[in-house]
């Protein structure tokens, strides 16, 4: 293990981090159940970039935005096995910040905590905007920043109390999620094959004419890749959620194991239904989403109405979850130093002022976004663009060096196994340099890469100096 002067002065705190202490001589309560842990997990790839953000990718790819959410997903599931190897060996709830710490150095535990932290407290005003805009739409009225206000005052209430709260309020929004996604992936296939009143079977002619499997060549399907990979951002929360949860490494193990037929059957499964049953380039989809248009041309009543609630359901859920990730993240790393002490205080096994602290961070960014849509608001989606690769070749290399670790020293805590060690951690990191360069030709998606290369510089920087620092006391 790569041990600095900063790493070993805070090596007396990350037991602490791991087991949940506070600073306060609290503790991170055990209230999520493997309900919770399970439901959670379900329903994390279930998000508003799903329903929304994929007519994007398919308007770019055509009938291959299959194959592009197959090869994104294949990716993910790698990260997600690699992450759930070490989650289950050490299960914290600063997970792969920890991980990173322990394996490649203090100052990558703070770059990748910090930078996931920021992440994830932008998405909690982006998805606040967007489920005001939904309400908005029904309660026309009303103001947008009444109903940001009122779901910002709800979850931040909701993650102040006990954590088995936030764990029933993600069961049962992932529950809905699942219901409805499962629902419109059985009608998909009844469509599909003709076994609906008023449908014949479509057969290949959507996915074969009209251009082709490929109608924009591959330059579309690299286009629909990068589109497939930012919606697959949040499962990682999970491996989080684990660490308060009864049985950590048997939940984390459980949740992880089911991550492929997950993203199979949700991504890949309703991708298939949608350019198999109405035309890629229909114009339904660029006007009411891939859903509602396959929903509508199936003859369901008030399709996007009822999409539009499990839009809502998606965009709550990903406000809940984000505060909660922020909070425990950001917990994490001052609880091994790696923050402002007076932050790390636990009460009642709830973090409340880191969740304070990341709630008005995401309240403050909705602001910016009333004030300065252009420039502050639109510089902080920048930062955090491209954070997620950041966060998974932390999460690659970091498995490279902790695998080698476990099996010198607690082979039995091998718990899952990342496949084909260590080829396809290798193929995962080769995957993520692929999309840095995919980025990298694309000019809208280069802008987010150099503000978040520019940010991640930043807070490695910061935590040099503040390693130097250290160890000069």
């Amino acid at each position: 293990m790569n041990r600095t002067p900063s790493s070993a002065a805070s090596a007396g705190a990350r037991p602490a981090a791991a087991s949940g202490a506070g600073q306060d001589g609290g503790a991170l309560s055990h209230g999520l159940k493997q309900r919770h842990l399970s439901m959670i997990a379900l329903g994390g790839v279930i998000g508003a970039g799903l329903f929304v953000g994929s007519r994007e990718g398919i308007a770019a790819a055509g009938p291959s935005i299959v194959l592009a959410y197959a090869v994104s997903g294949a990716l993910v599931m790698l990260i997600m096995r690699m992450l759930g190897e070490m989650s289950a060996a050490r299960p914290s709830s600063g997970s792969f910040s920890v991980h990173a710490e322990r394996s490649i150095g203090s100052w990558a535990g703070f770059t990748v905590g910090w930078m996931f932290t920021a992440l994830l407290c932008v998405a909690v005003a982006a998805e606040a905007l967007g489920a005001a805009d939904v309400l908005h739409q029904w309660f026309p009225s009303t103001k947008p920043w009444m109903w940001v206000l009122l779901i910002m005052i709800v979850f931040t209430a909701t993650n102040l109390t006990a954590v088995g709260n936030f764990g029933e309020f993600e069961f049962w929004f992932a529950a809905l999620k699942v219901a409805a996604i499962a629902l419109f992936l059985i009608l998909g296939v009844l469509a599909i094959f003709g076994l609906l009143p008023g449908t014949s079977a479509p057969g290949t002619a959507h996915l074969t004419g009209d251009g082709g499997f490929l109608p924009k060549g591959v330059d579309g399907l690299m286009v629909g890749l990068l589109a497939s990979v930012f919606a697959y951002g949040g499962l990682e929360t999970v491996t989080i959620a684990a660490a308060e949860s009864k049985d950590p490494a048997r939940g984390v193990a459980r949740a992880v194991r089911t991550a492929m037929w997950r993203i199979a059957l949700f991504y890949v499964g309703s991708m298939a239904i949608i350019v198999t049953v109405i035309p890629w380039s229909a114009p339904s989809i660029a006007k009411s989403g891939p859903y509602v248009a396959v929903l509508d041309y199936l003859k369901i009543p008030a399709a996007g109405q009822i999409m539009n609630v499990v839009i809502l359901v998606a965009l709550l859920s990903a406000v809940n979850a984000n505060i909660y990730g922020s909070s425990r993240m950001a917990y994490s790393l001052i609880a091994r130093g790696q923050g402002p002490a007076v932050l790390g205080k636990v009460s009642g096994g709830v973090p409340r002022r880191t969740v304070l602290l990341c709630a008005a961070f995401g309240f403050l960014a909705v602001l910016f976004s009333f004030w300065w849509p252009t420039t502050v608001f639109q510089w902080l989606l920048n930062m955090v663009g491209a954070a997620v690769l950041v966060v998974w070749g932390f999460i690659a290399v970091a498995q490279l060096r902790t695998r080698r670790q476990l099996e010198r020293e607690a082979p039995e805590k091998l718990i899952v196994k990342m496949w084909a060690f260590p080829y396809l951690t290798w193929v995962a990191l080769a995957g993520i340099a692929a999309v840095l360069v995919l980025m990298l030709r694309d000019d809208n998606q280069r802008i987010q890469l150099l503000f978040t290369g520019g940010f991640g510089v930043v807070l490695t920087i910061v935590a040099l100096v503040r390693r130097r620092a250290l160890s000069r006391q």
